[in-house]
């Protein structure tokens, strides 16, 4: 109930930036009057039924943060990152309203990446999960390189999204290059044949196509984009190395 108050009375402050603000942080205070006998999580007592835009971009927040923080110290380039990407998705007053919850909320708050990614998998699809994983690895590899404490959170993650291995060494991949990226990317040994490689780039692009991302968050699908991007880029580069037409 408190969300759709404050949600009315930040539209009538400040129009629609201030209805989503005002939308996110009366969801947060919702969810701290809930029943006693939890923990008070933020988290713990939006609906099962379904994720809410709001409930959605806050849980991504705090997987963006738990992610900046990974390596022990928070990078202003990985910030920036995260704060340009949702600036070009949803424009600067709904972005800023986004950050500034995020600045009081998240950042300042201890946060349980199981809690977060159980959440995640009760209401979101495979296909969405593999897109917020992808999005995840580009605030890594913001600052240049992705490092070992970056990877090891990032495969935590992974594992609570119920992810496959053979996925998250995919998304890696692109990230992450090395002699084989490509056929990490299609998900397939250097040794493939030529059929087994046009079969796993007919099936890598039917997996990652951005159709398939059924979601309402515009960043998520622009990263369905990006990774569909880099699984025909993969394709193009065996094709090159072995001549294949």
């Amino acid at each position: 109930m408190i969300k759709w108050i404050a949600a009315f009375i930040g539209y009538f402050m400040f129009r629609f930036p201030g209805a989503v603000l005002g939308f996110i942080v009366g969801t947060f205070l919702d969810n701290l009057g809930g029943s006693s006998s939890r923990s008070g999580s933020i988290f713990e007592n939006v609906t099962r039924q379904s994720v809410s835009p709001a409930d959605f971009e806050l849980n991504l927040l705090s997987l963006c943060s738990i992610i900046i923080k990974a390596d022990g110290q928070v990078n202003q380039r990985e910030l920036d990152y995260v704060r340009q990407y949702f600036l070009s998705t949803y424009g600067k007053e709904r972005a800023n309203a986004i950050f500034r919850t995020f600045n009081e909320v998240i950042k300042k708050r201890e946060i349980s990446t199981q809690r977060i990614c159980n959440f995640m998998v009760q209401r979101t699809r495979y296909e969405v999960r593999l897109q917020m994983l992808h999005f995840l690895f580009g605030i890594a590899q913001s600052d240049g390189q992705v490092s070992k404490g970056e990877v090891e959170k990032l495969r935590e993650i992974s594992g609570y999204f119920r992810l496959s291995q053979h996925d998250f060494e995919s998304i890696m991949a692109m990230f992450i290059k090395s002699a084989d990226t490509a056929y990490k990317i299609l998900e397939i040994e250097k040794t493939a044949t030529d059929e087994e490689v046009k079969k796993a780039y007919r099936t890598m692009a039917k997996k990652y196509h951005p159709d398939r991302v059924v979601t309402e968050n515009e960043a998520i699908r622009k990263g369905a984009e990006e990774k569909f991007k880099e699984v025909q880029k993969a394709y193009e580069t065996i094709q090159k190395e072995r001549g294949i037409s």
